[in-house]
């Protein structure tokens, strides 16, 4: 409990045996109330160790994707009325420690969601981002800064704590199952007007750790740049695009 709220961390997980272990240890289960890891039908023994140390496990029968893990993440974190939930992937790329900090933000009805930013400062490039996707996250965010009438230093940090308002108010369910998943929730958070706030995250790339290729990559930014578009011409009233229309 942080002030009587109930944290949940949630792992959208997919081969993550390798990191797993590092990631759990260092969660501050001093705070948190609840850890759910969602195994996305890995190939490796991801599930099995999550079981081991003594996380509330579920395991997807067939890949739902990123996007789809996610949806299970939040509608599981959800139904155990945590009030703070946060997104943390186990491949240890990120700081969980950073945990404290995120969930008193939102504790303390300073912001409604806090994301990770590896961009203030100099932690992405220092921690082993590589050049073209750093070129190309500075890019994109300064795109969508501009369509989105916002400002944030970074758009696609896979660290994120949300107030179960957020989660219950946007309609997430319709997003994709895919990588812009992360992205389209962002184009609904700020649509729906909730304040958010960043915080500095150094992030670390290392073997083992999850990172999408080349091919992907590109297929997400033109993602990116579509979420964009859609999210004006539905604030134009050109169009009513579902990812912005509760039900």
């Amino acid at each position: 409990m942080l002030g009587n709220n109930k944290i949940t961390v949630v792992l959208p997980a997919y081969n993550a045996e390798k990191t797993l272990i590092n990631t759990y240890k260092e969660i501050p289960l001093d705070i948190v109330d609840n850890v759910i890891l969602v195994d996305d039908c890995s190939d490796d023994h991801t599930a099995k160790i999550a079981k081991g140390l003594g996380i509330h496990t579920i395991i997807h029968p067939e890949n739902k994707g990123y996007g789809g893990n996610q949806k299970t993440c939040y509608r599981a974190a959800l139904k155990e009325d945590s009030d703070i939930i946060i997104m943390l992937h186990p491949d240890y790329q990120y700081a969980p420690k950073l945990i404290t900090a995120m969930a008193s933000l939102i504790s303390e009805d300073i912001y409604d969601v806090v994301i990770g930013s590896r961009i203030i400062g100099r932690g992405a490039l220092k921690g082993g981002m590589p050049f073209y996707k750093y070129v190309s996250n500075r890019f994109l965010t300064f795109f969508e800064n501009i369509i989105l009438d916002y400002k944030l230093t970074e758009y696609h940090t896979g660290y994120r704590a949300f107030s179960r308002d957020v989660l219950n108010s946007i309609p997430f369910m319709k997003n994709s199952d895919d990588f812009v998943f992360d992205n389209e929730m962002l184009a609904q958070i700020i649509y729906f007007r909730y304040r958010i706030g960043e915080i500095s995250c150094p992030t670390k790339y290392f073997k083992d750790a999850s990172s999408i290729d080349l091919r992907k990559s590109i297929k997400y930014g033109i993602g990116v740049i579509f979420t964009c578009l859609k999210y004006l011409v539905h604030r134009l009233g050109l169009k009513k695009i579902g990812i912005f229309v509760k039900d």
